[in-house]
């Protein structure tokens, strides 16, 4: 769900060549749900290994990672933590939205509608602590660094770009940002090619947000940021207010400026809301995150083909033929750092 703000913000594409040499700090669960969404059989089945376990997931930690760590690219993921009391709300619509889709799921199954079940299966997927754990496993054993956050995962992201430690924080939402996170990418984990209608393809770029250019495009501060986000909705009070949308929400910060004014001025039109807004604020404007020192493993291939190939029964040939790419791209690592 997250923050819708992707129609007012400014944004430009970059090549993964340009990423080469950066490190950027994934939202890993964003990330992990999108595999589970998308890496499907056409009638919506997830990719499973002979036991009926689900490797969706793990199919694309292993092979997107694998291109991202070839292009020369650095990354982290972190976990969320702790879940916020205030997500609540967040929580029962998404429960809302999967009854929804699973009972049209069932139906297009009983009337044998193959795409009508590849496409309400997409909402289905459950991440659950094992997979959790086996995902930070595989991701370690790639070579990539694996960090819990205390609460919300890409705040904490937000945190290692603020402290140097990341270059960018890479997500499909918008939270990064009202945090001041400096650099957001999107579209970084995701297929590279898009199907479309007519049966050809698209390319999906990678595309970066800048956090100052944000702000001096829309002519407004962090904390008026922060007051927009908040009108529009975020996962701690859905919806934001009704009748404000991106657009209108802007004109309104950009009039009233500071907090208090703003939220009054909400109120005496809209009536009074129904979230306590300095709440929502307080977490934007000091997020639950710490300040780290990011180690990252060694890339251990025997761990890999152990997950994989032993456990999940991904083809070993395959598996072979990316790991032959991950050594050239650390002995091309390797080379950079000698000149």
């Amino acid at each position: 769900m997250g923050l819708q703000i992707g129609d007012i913000v400014p944004r430009k594409e970059v090549e993964f060549s340009d990423l080469s040499g950066k490190v950027i700090a994934v939202d890993a669960f964003n990330a992990i749900y999108q595999f589970l969404s998308s890496i499907r059989q056409p009638d919506g089945t997830p990719l499973m290994d002979k036991k009926g376990k689900v490797t969706s997931h793990l199919s694309g930690l292993f092979y997107r990672n694998v291109s991202l760590l070839s292009e020369g690219i650095k990354l982290i993921y972190v976990f969320d933590g702790e879940y916020h009391e205030l997500k609540g709300k967040t929580k029962e619509k998404r429960q809302s939205a999967k009854d929804i889709a699973e009972e049209k799921y069932r139906v297009a199954r009983d009337e044998e509608d193959i795409e009508g079940m590849g496409k309400y299966a997409k909402a289905l997927g459950r991440l659950d602590e094992e997979m959790i754990g086996e995902s930070s496993e595989l991701l370690e054993s790639l070579g990539i660094a694996v960090i819990q956050a205390p609460s919300e995962g890409e705040m904490q992201c937000a945190q290692l770009v603020k402290d140097g430690e990341a270059y960018a924080v890479a997500s499909q939402d918008y939270d990064a940002l009202a945090v001041g996170g400096k650099r957001l990418i999107q579209n970084l984990t995701l297929a590279r090619k898009r199907k479309v209608r007519n049966g050809g393809f698209v390319y999906i770029a990678p595309e970066i947000i800048e956090y100052e250019k944000v702000l001096n495009s829309l002519g407004i501060n962090s904390d008026q940021l922060i007051c927009l986000a908040i009108l529009v909705g975020t996962d701690f009070n859905p919806g934001g207010v009704k009748g404000i949308g991106p657009k209108k929400a802007l004109s309104i910060v950009r009039q009233k400026k500071h907090p208090v004014s703003i939220f009054e001025e909400v109120e005496e039109i809209h009536g009074p809301l129904d979230f306590n807004w300095q709440d929502v604020f307080e977490i934007f404007k000091r997020p639950n995150v710490l300040s780290v020192r990011v180690k990252f493993p060694k890339l251990d291939e025997e761990k890999v083909k152990e997950i994989l190939v032993s456990r999940h029964d991904f083809s070993s040939d395959r598996v072979e033929k990316q790991l032959e790419k991950l050594r050239e791209a650390v002995k091309k690592a390797g080379q950079r750092k000698l000149f």
